[in-house]
């Protein structure tokens, strides 16, 4: 009988031991300890979402290299690279589709998710957000040949076919226009510009630095933005970017500290020379 209840506590042990590996093994109020113990911070982040992130095949002095064999760039990167200095550690980039963040997040896969993310309560019910670190606002990007391109109103797209990114409150707004065929949600940025390339949609709703960014890099592409009155109605926060962090992290409040020592005019800038650089092949 002892050997069969030794048997089965050691039983117990193992399946223990494997439950904590599989879910990162570290509380999260020990999340900053543990960085700075080991001496790394582990970003997750789509590095295909420009100008927030995204993919080179070569080094320079603004990427840092993923664990791929890529390098990653973009708004988000810089930020990043602005919390591991700080922190005084490594930065490791991690690639991770986008509906993989979260949970790659709660499972300790990695510290932290910087990739233009918004604060949404929905993702408050899993996850903690840091303090914004970008805030901005939605508009419609179509080609400049549309039929669209000279709209005012959200309301002038009534009939046209828009869709956004898959789990997120871009598509979300869409139901906002008053008969517009809303088509299915697409999984990442470069399916949206193929989409709108191809002529399968007329338009796409996104943040205003992801559409400057598709322009720039399309001189076939637009953007409409809107009025006050006339645009889509959401939460500050959904239009707001902000670092996920896991529940209770003790990462929240100098991560927080970290990003008021950068100034508005210091992300703005940033954001433009992100914009300003990202590769055409990226849209």
């Amino acid at each position: 009988m002892k050997r069969i209840l030794s048997l089965l506590l050691a039983t117990v042990m193992v399946v223990l031991s494997l439950a904590l590996t599989s879910c990162g093994g570290v509380k999260p109020e020990m999340d900053l300890d543990n960085i700075l113990k080991n001496g790394k911070l582990v970003v997750g982040m789509e590095c295909a979402y420009a100008p927030y992130n995204w993919a080179e095949p070569k080094a320079n002095d603004n990427t840092v290299k993923v664990e791929n064999g890529t390098y990653a760039d973009g708004f988000d990167v810089q930020i990043a690279k602005k919390i591991a200095d700080d922190l005084g550690v490594e930065l490791v980039i991690r690639a991770i589709e986008w509906d993989g963040l979260i949970p790659a997040l709660e499972s300790g896969e990695i510290d932290m998710i910087i990739a233009g993310m918004s604060p949404t309560e929905k993702r408050k019910l899993s996850i903690d957000f840091s303090d914004t670190y970008f805030d901005s606002n939605l508009v419609m990007v179509v080609k400049k040949d549309s039929a669209y391109v000279n709209a005012d109103d959200i309301q002038d797209f009534s009939g046209a076919k828009v869709t956004g990114q898959l789990n997120t409150f871009h598509y979300d707004v869409i139901d906002q226009i008053n008969g517009v065929e809303k088509g299915t949600a697409l999984q990442d940025f470069a399916a949206l510009i193929q989409s709108l390339e191809s002529g399968a949609i007329d338009a796409y709703v996104c943040e205003k630095p992801g559409a400057v960014s598709a322009v720039a890099a399309n001189e076939n592409f637009a953007f409409v933005e809107f009025e006050q009155g006339k645009g889509f109605v959401c939460d500050p926060a959904e239009s707001s970017i902000s670092i996920g962090m896991r529940k209770g992290t003790s990462l929240l409040e100098r991560v927080n500290e970290i990003l008021a020592t950068i100034t508005t005019a210091q992300r703005e800038e940033m954001m433009n020379d992100a914009i300003a650089r990202q590769p055409a092949s990226e849209e």
